[in-house]
């Protein structure tokens, strides 16, 4: 670690510390214990849910927007308990997988993840290149290459401390809520439809299954919930357990505001693609760059930039906290790292070799989706396992009701999963 990176560390944490001491309360004393959620709801406002969310809106107009709500709810719990297991233990999810679990057990779920940490980057990677290529029409290789090389900026900050990364993420966030902020202005949704639709349950035919299936289940991310511990669990460490109670109290409060600005976000995606594309007969629209073409028209240029801006924002900082979950999966459960601009290196490859050989972007994020859905429930089921044994969470042990919530959210994400794998495969059900 630098002696600029130990100062700035030094400074956030001693920020944090005299909250602690002084006992502050309010949105200021809540500052210095900004970041980790912020980055963690990166992965909920991904390429891969703008597919998902278009597409729903575009064929079933506000109906699906319920499935948003309940897969938001999900992603509070979920990265919640990640949250306060690191604040606990001191411990990532993936350190305390190699602890409590077989070495070949953790040497397997190692390889697993990081399968579906470059699953996650293809389709990162690939809605950032799909922006410079639709915005400013630069190839899709070049732009590839030049979405590696600004994901290796960004992770450089870095060398700066934990703050600067999360604060830059932090902002691209708000980058991402104000561009839909402003296509809500543009798309002027009909408000009742959207209160009614994300209240009320509605599913009918095969199609609509699948859409609330593709969800729920490629909403939670396997890399993000591993990651998640991996930010707080060294962040501010606590120093007794009314510390770490009142650590948790602000993570909470975070964890809160992250997601649901990043729920916003994918309502906001599904709204606006049910009142320009439903609302004006565009119900097929599956793809992104059909979205972009279908809107310009529509909407206007300015509509379709800010989109696309937005995108580029999600790909770009979505594929940055991929590489960040992947040094964190790969030093958990192995105890070793390698340098970032490796990892950045090898992660990228398989996209540009798509990208090189022509094959279809929207299947290959159909397929990177599916592969995710395969490896989603191990770390959410060692995650509720952990987080419910008092000798490991000590004061932060999950009450009886979370722990029956959580593994609700659990077996619903496996029933979910299942389906979506057997629809993909074409055993109908």
């Amino acid at each position: 670690m630098s002696a600029l990176q130990r100062e700035e560390e030094s400074r956030a944490v001693a920020a944090a510390r005299s909250v602690l001491a002084s006992q502050q309360k309010g949105f200021r004393a809540l500052l210095p214990f900004l970041g980790p959620a912020f980055v963690a709801a990166v992965a909920y406002i991904d390429p891969g849910n703008y597919a998902t969310n278009i597409q729903s809106g575009s064929e079933f107009g506000y109906k699906l927007l319920w499935v948003v709500v309940l897969a938001n709810l999900m992603a509070m719990l979920i990265q919640n308990m990640s949250a306060k297991l690191g604040i606990a233990t001191g411990k990532s999810l993936p350190e305390l997988c190699r602890e409590r679990f077989p070495r070949s057990v953790s040497v397997v779920l190692w390889i697993v993840s990081e399968i579906a940490a470059m699953a996650t980057d293809i389709a990162e990677f690939l809605g950032a290149t799909l922006a410079l290529n639709l915005l400013v029409g630069i190839p899709m290789l070049l732009a590839t290459l030049i979405t590696g090389v600004v994901t290796y900026i960004i992770l450089m900050l870095d060398r700066y401390g934990f703050r600067p990364l999360e604060i830059f993420i932090g902002a691209l966030v708000l980058l991402i809520g104000a561009c839909y902020a402003a296509e809500t202005w543009f798309s002027h949704p009909q408000v009742g439809q959207v209160v009614y639709h994300s209240l009320v349950p509605w599913v009918q035919g095969p199609s609509a299954m699948l859409l609330v299936v593709g969800v729920i289940g490629a909403t939670v991310m396997p890399h993000v919930v591993y990651l998640h511990s991996g930010l707080t669990h060294r962040r501010i460490v606590p120093q007794n357990d009314q510390e770490r109670r009142a650590i948790y109290r602000f993570s909470l409060k975070e964890v809160v505001i992250a997601m649901a600005l990043a729920g916003l976000i994918n309502l906001s995606m599904m709204y606006m693609a049910a009142s320009v594309f439903h609302g004006t007969g565009h119900l097929q629209v599956a793809t992104i760059p059909v979205a972009y073409r279908t809107l310009t028209p529509i909407l206007g240029s300015a509509a379709s930039a800010v989109f696309l801006t937005s995108l580029m924002a999600s790909g770009i900082s979505s594929s940055a906290v991929g590489t960040m979950a992947g040094q964190v999966i790969m030093q958990g459960f192995v105890g070793f790292t390698i340098p970032v601009w490796i990892r950045r290196v090898v992660t990228m490859a398989p996209t540009v070799v798509i990208v090189a050989l022509g094959i279809n972007p929207t299947e290959t994020l159909v397929l990177s989706q599916v592969l995710l859905s395969m490896v989603l429930p191990i770390p959410v089921l060692s995650l509720v396992y952990f987080a419910s044994k008092r000798e490991i969470m000590g004061v932060l042990v999950n009450r009886r009701y979370v722990t029956v919530a959580a593994s609700l959210c659990a077996a619903l994400i496996v029933v979910l999963n299942v389906y979506l794998i057997l629809q993909t495969l074409g055993i109908s059900l």
